[in-house]
């Protein structure tokens, strides 16, 4: 980028920064491995008019957006990005940065983002970071406004346009359990996908999926799960199998409530059959009164109501997964304290609801309360002959909830016999997570020593208690479910090829499904042909596009999977997985397309190409031609080891990777010659195949076999596979 020469004149106004399209990248792209907004932005006079050469532009900027400053930027350092400012920056680069921070005050990690010159004069591409088109495209949309704003001397309300992305965020963003469960997985290299709006996720690709919906998985038994709803079963269940449990029984009758009471004895619970979240619970009652109205607070929420004996001690909360415990809470009151001069009603906002951990929104391990809607709030009120609006005295303490709130980690206290008892409920409910309610003194003594007890065993249970408890450290919840769903030496891929290029790609990727079908696998593909698993065609449209090939991903049948890329749809969708086993390029020439993407030059090919390579696992390959060579530049790119192929057995580059120990396929004559070291092996005749196949490409056979053959597949599988290949199909697509 050549710096402007000097301009004595102020610009015109209003400046602009003008929008001329905006792509949503879903997959890994040229840019980077993530999902990416990739906008197209025209500076028109801005391009010579850069951030040192506009009065009071830097200075105004940082007055409304005062973190962006200390961007370490290229410069690698600390307010790195203030020197780029003050020494002369583009337009496209500061509102670059400008959403970057905008997204990280809004509580997401950006972080990456990059501006780059375009063949058009004054046009750049801007990308930025970000999981979810939506947040991308208000975050793109408050950007652009304030930059609007800073340039013209206009006001921006920073906290309106953070507010707007904030929202997004919470709309649109996997809830805080759940993405604490992905990046558990993401951190063990297992790919994931969602597959909702919700907190339906896919971890694992194909056949070697497992699902997740927050702390409920495809283990979970629906059965189970029916059972923890109903307590009175649950309790019923539990005893029989010796977990101690409190005496109880379900009543219909506040009169019922009040006999069943006496029988058991005071103090007494009341709560609903089936609940959650503590909701409808009323503890440590001691008269006819309180069981009485408790009854009516449990019966809202629902017709059957449970009476049982009460536990004295601390409520409990303790994580099982997988017949392990990983996490345990203590609970705690909630209380206020009289100051003479505020309400209860005030009293709960100020010494309540101020607490950081309660809100309304997933990321808060806590509720807010809201008192008047809270039956359980005001009949613990009346029970102690106050109302919302009593102003208690001075000191004198008042219960607001009683049960919940479980906030104080203790894991590291749980006695064994608990545990044992803890994932012995698990194991009699039939849960692989279980969230378990005990009520006991200490925890770090067994129950039986001092009369405690569950009282209830909860499916798909919170994980934010054990995430962000206000004493004591997090505990690794989201290792433990992704080690429940995966081993360790599990990482829920299956075999994936990739296929970019321009020349021969259909077929290519046609032949590498037919081959990995003889192997035993089950073969999905997504080609220009259509969308095929095994011999069975889902689509007949072209299905060269990221979207077909998620739909291979989240098929549970498929236990291997091939995917042809043109260079169009890598440069305006990303590719459809995350890393594969094998990336094959067959060519760097130029497409239809590219032209209008302003991308017309050898090194954008390279740059966009490069992408399947860059994708290859260090445990895969990258299958390149080595005649073409802006592809076999790629060869240096690859995490993973390399294959070349060429039809000419002796060219250059064949001869120096062959040298080095690594394997090339060409021809010899008219065989087909695997070859490494000082070893070859001649795969096949090609005089010798059917006529349809003999009528392929060589690059065809060449780049499959390389495939094949890093895939494991031993010659007699993929000689039968070339004599047996139906090219009825791909007939259509070979280049004359």
């Amino acid at each position: 980028m050549t710096a402007p020469t000097a301009v004595t004149s102020l610009p015109p106004s209003p400046l602009e920064i003008r929008i001329l399209q905006t792509t949503y990248l879903r997959g890994p792209n040229m840019w980077t491995y993530r999902e990416v907004i990739e906008t197209w932005l025209d500076l028109g006079v801005l391009e010579e008019w850069p951030s040192h050469k506009l009065p009071g532009f830097v200075d105004r900027l940082l007055a409304v957006l005062p973190q962006v400053a200390a961007h370490r930027c290229g410069v690698g350092t600390d307010y790195g990005f203030l020197k780029r400012l003050r020494e002369g920056t583009w337009m496209g680069h500061v509102m670059e940065h400008v959403i970057i921070e905008m997204l990280e005050l809004s509580g997401m990690e950006a972080g990456f983002g990059q501006t780059r010159e375009t063949t058009r004069s004054g046009v750049y591409r801007m990308v930025f970071k970000v999981p979810d088109e939506t947040v991308g495209r208000v975050a793109l949309a408050a950007g652009h406004a304030l930059m609007h704003a800073v340039l013209n001397g206009r006001a921006y309300d920073l906290e309106s346009g953070l507010a707007k992305i904030r929202k997004a965020i919470d709309e649109c963003y996997l809830g805080p359990s759940t993405a604490h469960i992905v990046a558990s997985a993401t951190q063990r290299k297992i790919p994931h996908i969602r597959l909702s709006k919700g907190s339906l996720v896919q971890l694992g690709y194909g056949a070697r999926q497992n699902r997740i919906w927050t702390a409920e998985t495809d283990l979970t038994s629906a059965i189970a799960e029916g059972i923890a709803g109903n307590k009175d079963m649950t309790k019923r269940l539990l005893a029989s199998c010796g977990v101690p449990t409190p005496q109880g029984v379900v009543v219909h009758s506040p009169e019922d409530a009040w006999t069943e009471a006496q029988d058991i004895g005071l103090p007494v619970v009341v709560k609903p059959r089936d609940g959650n979240r503590g909701r409808g619970v009323m503890l440590n009652l001691q008269s006819e009164e309180e069981v009485i109205a408790a009854y009516h607070v449990a019966r809202a929420e629902d017709i059957d109501v449970i009476v049982e004996r009460y536990i004295e001690g601390n409520e409990h909360r303790v994580l099982v997964v997988g017949g392990k415990v990983i996490a345990v809470s203590r609970g705690e009151s909630v209380w206020v304290t009289g100051d003479g001069q505020s309400s209860v009603e005030e009293l709960i906002e100020l010494q309540v609801n101020s607490d950081p951990r309660r809100g309304n929104a997933d990321i808060h391990p806590l509720e807010t309360l809201i008192p008047r809607k809270n039956s359980v709030i005001l009949a613990n009120l009346q029970r102690q002959r106050v109302t919302l609006d009593s102003v208690p005295e001075l000191g004198r303490r008042v219960l607001i909830v009683g049960n919940g709130n479980h906030a104080i980690d203790c894991t590291d206290r749980i006695h064994p016999e608990v545990a044992y008892a803890c994932t012995l409920a698990a194991r009699v409910i039939g849960l692989d997570i279980a969230g378990i309610d005990l009520v006991c003194q200490d925890i770090s003594q067994p129950l039986d020593q001092q009369r405690g007890a569950v009282v209830e065993v909860n499916a798909g249970p919170g994980l934010l208690m054990h995430l962000k408890p206000a004493q004591g450290n997090p505990q690794p919840v989201g290792d433990a479910i992704v080690g429940h769903l995966f081993p360790e030496t599990e990482d829920g891929r299956i075999p994936i090829v990739g296929v970019s290029g321009s020349r021969h790609t259909t077929e290519i990727a046609r032949l590498v499904a037919w081959l990995l079908q003889l192997a035993g696998h089950q073969a999905g593909v997504a080609c220009r042909d259509g969308l095929f698993v095994g011999s069975r065609q889902l689509d007949k449209q072209d299905a060269a596009r990221w979207e077909p090939g998620r739909r291979l991903l989240i098929n549970r049948n498929v236990e291997a999977a091939v995917f042809e890329h043109g260079p169009m749809s890598l440069l305006t969708e990303g590719l459809a997985y995350d890393r594969c086993q094998i990336g094959i390029v067959t060519d760097s020439q130029p497409v239809s397309g590219l032209a209008e993407q302003l991308m017309t030059e050898p090194e954008h090919r390279f740059k966009i190409l490069r992408t399947q390579v860059d994708v290859v696992l260090p445990s895969g390959t990258a299958v390149l031609n080595a005649a073409d060579p802006t592809v076999l530049e790629m060869a240096e790119l690859c995490d993973g080891d390399v294959v070349l192929y060429a039809t000419d057995a002796q060219h250059e580059a064949l001869h120096q990777h062959r040298e080095s120990g690594k394997r090339v396929l060409f021809l010899r004559g008219d065989t087909l010659v695997q070859a490494d070291g000082h070893h070859s092996v001649d795969l096949v005749n090609l005089p010798d195949l059917p006529g349809p196949v003999r009528q392929l490409p060589p690059d065809v056979l060449l780049a499959a076999v390389g495939a094949a053959s890093a895939l494991g597949l031993d010659i007699d599988t993929i000689t039968t596979g070339l004599n047996t290949f139906d090219t009825s199909a791909s007939e259509r697509r070979v280049p004359a």
